[in-house]
């Protein structure tokens, strides 16, 4: 059976890699990875950021000067400032929130955490987070790391999705 991937998500996958790799020799992964966050929670607030790097019209030299300022805002490491002008020089920049989601993924699969989505009708205190987060890795064998939202409609429980694995004991769910 052939997956087809789509060039810009493949090519994603292959620059998350090499920067992955590239951190696990420098035993920078911890640093890159934080920098990497921080990075994409200001690129997420900022449509001017977002527009900017996907605007093929943009100069590479206005873009790597870009990178330069950034970089030093953020206390780039040296081998991140490389990736990051590596991707304008070769035209990848607008791949780099793809590139990012990929390396934080590759990052979670290394620290053996697996992604689920945790979804209730009510906010969950951090306990109770940490409580349900506790449980579903003991049975599961492996860290669970929750991406949590919170949706009204529910009327009460909970809804966990892991994989193809769906739990809902919503009330919602019950009517």
């Amino acid at each position: 059976m052939s997956t087809n991937k789509s060039f810009s998500i493949e090519t994603s996958e292959r620059y998350a890699r090499a920067l992955f790799e590239v951190t696990q020799e420098n035993s920078e992964l911890e640093s890159i990875e934080k920098s990497l966050n921080d990075f994409l929670n200001i690129y997420n607030s900022s449509p001017e950021l977002i527009n900017f790097f996907k605007n093929p019209t943009q100069s590479r030299k206005i873009q790597l000067e870009t990178i330069n300022i950034i970089s030093k805002k953020l206390n780039f490491t040296k081998n991140l400032k490389n990736f990051f002008s590596l991707l304008v020089e070769k035209r990848r920049i607008f791949f780099l929130k793809k590139i990012i989601l990929s390396f934080l993924k590759l990052c979670s699969q290394y620290r053996g955490e697996v992604k689920a989505a945790l979804i209730s009708s009510k906010d969950l205190s951090k306990e109770e987070l940490n409580e349900i987060s506790s449980q579903f890795s003991q049975s599961m064998g492996s860290k669970i790391k929750f991406d949590y939202s919170i949706d009204e409609s529910l009327i009460g429980g909970v809804k966990i999705q892991l994989g193809s694995l769906m739990i809902d004991t919503s009330i919602k769910n019950k009517l």
